[in-house]
């Protein structure tokens, strides 16, 4: 089967022939449809050889959805020829986080060896992949894998941030997404569809501002500098009671700090490598600094459900396998509008 390869540390993907995967006791194996493309890939292949942390050659690609094609011994629970999605932290499934289906947080799996598929173990960016464990699937059903896969990681991150900052997104309050990529602009219709909030969006390309106010964003301003009296400005000075962060780098972290009321909150989710001194008088009172990663399986269920109901949908780039390598070049020079899928069958 064909697979987009990362072959090497520094080294760009690559497409390759390697076996077809046979499912061993436990695991499924899917026919892929839809495999999204995260640029967290592009932050993992940035990292030397000795800071990698696990093996290559790694088949790319977090993002899955696929049709059951075969089961090894012991799966009685999905159906061969299903339609599922793949939710990628896998965790132990024994510790206290996992039983509460946060297996984004387990306890143990570093200490185990378990990796997300396409972080550690191999991915979506192929015409097949293994899934270790039944658990790990969600179903499908008649929604498009296309526009649906990358609800498992652009869309499960910030809705799992979206929850756990729900006492803050009260009606009257006020939500600042800066970034409008691929998770911002789906954090943006999940804050309308689940929360009272007013939406604010923050982006320095005019293209992302557009995609903010097509998706439901009630104010959309230029990042930098004038945003933050912006933001006084329409929250009778009072600021953002959430600001979620989708770039998370140095600026984008001060900017967003700037903009909270007391007693608020600031989620970095993006991995631009920016922190936050916290302290008595280095931030408004109350405040709460949190970062987070990926989120729960029931989560995941639930965004299913939101997109079937038409809550929230992603603007797709589709792309062949082959040219899954040219993507990751696309996506580095910022030309990616939304979520790149990479459909193997196309």
């Amino acid at each position: 089967m064909r697979a987009v390869q990362y072959l090497e540390a520094g080294r760009a993907p690559e497409v390759v022939e390697v076996p077809v995967p046979e499912p061993g006791p436990g695991e499924l194996l899917l026919r892929v449809t839809a495999a999204g493309v995260c640029h967290s890939d592009l932050a993992v292949m940035a990292l030397p050889a000795d800071q990698l942390g696990y093996p290559l050659p790694l088949t790319l690609g977090h993002e899955a959805a696929g049709v059951v094609e075969a089961v090894g011994p012991g799966v009685a629970s999905v159906p061969v020829g299903e339609a599922v999605l793949v939710y990628g932290p896998w965790g132990c499934g024994r510790c206290r986080e996992c039983s509460l289906g946060l297996e984004n947080y387990c306890a143990r799996a570093e200490e185990l060896g378990i990796f997300p598929p396409g972080l550690g173990r191999p991915g979506a960016l192929a015409e097949y992949m293994l899934v270790d464990d039944a658990r790990h699937v969600v179903p499908l059903g008649d929604l498009d894998p296309v526009r649906t896969v990358p609800l498992t990681d652009a869309g499960l991150t910030p809705y799992h941030v979206i929850r756990r900052s729900a006492e803050r997104l009260y009606p009257g309050g006020t939500a600042v997404v800066i970034g409008v990529g691929g998770l911002g602009h789906v954090a943006v219709q999940l804050l309308r569809a689940v929360t009272g909030a007013e939406v604010v969006a923050l982006d320095v390309r005019e293209e992302s501002l557009e995609l903010a106010r097509k998706v439901g964003a009630h104010h959309v301003l230029r990042s930098g500098e004038g945003a933050v009296e912006k933001v006084r400005e329409l929250t009778g000075g009072a600021g953002a009671q959430a600001v979620l962060d989708f770039v998370g780098a140095q600026p984008t972290v001060e900017l967003g700090a700037r903009m909270l009321a007391k007693d608020a909150g600031l989620d970095v989710v993006g991995i631009g490598g920016g922190a936050l001194p916290v302290g008595f008088g280095t931030v408004p009172y109350g405040t709460a600094v949190r970062s987070t990663y990926w989120g729960g399986r029931s989560e995941l269920l639930e965004l299913v459900d939101l997109a079937r109901q038409g809550a929230v949908g992603v603007h797709v780039e589709r792309y062949p396998l082959e040219r899954g390598p040219e993507v990751y070049e696309r996506m580095k020079a910022g030309r990616i509008q939304g979520r790149a899928v990479v459909v193997p069958t196309d």
